[in-house]
């Protein structure tokens, strides 16, 4: 888990993650969505992960383009058990940026999780 939250806040506060300007989404979209995704990241960090999805769905819902919330939100879905929908999210983050690494390395890890679980069953 601590892997993930360095993730996040990479994602976020490292540059990694750009604003896109797919759709008809305004500067004020994109600003609030950025804002959503940051305050996700603080609350995620304090395990507040119901919080910190609600947040990064909010991002995604003001900017679907933003390919970072849609990493994180992967990340929280994962985080809670729902595989199925962090496969969605984390597959539309790569539909966004196919060549952002820590988007790939997040969902390759989250792929030999989800493997076992579904092994074990």
């Amino acid at each position: 888990m601590r892997r993930r939250l360095i993730v996040l806040w990479f994602l976020s506060f490292g540059g990694v993650a750009l604003l896109s300007g797919i759709g008809t989404f305004g500067a004020q979209d994109r600003t609030e969505a950025k804002e959503q995704v940051e305050f996700g990241i603080r609350v995620a960090q304090r395990g507040l992960w119901q919080e910190a999805m609600f947040r990064w769905e909010r991002a995604t819902e003001l900017d679907p383009g933003y390919a970072a919330a849609w990493n994180n939100l992967g990340i929280a879905h994962e985080h809670q058990g729902d595989f199925d929908e962090a496969r969605d999210a984390y597959e539309k983050a790569l539909d966004l940026e196919p060549d952002n690494i820590l988007i790939q390395q997040n969902y390759d890890l989250f792929r030999e999780i989800s493997d076992r679980v579904q092994n074990d069953r």
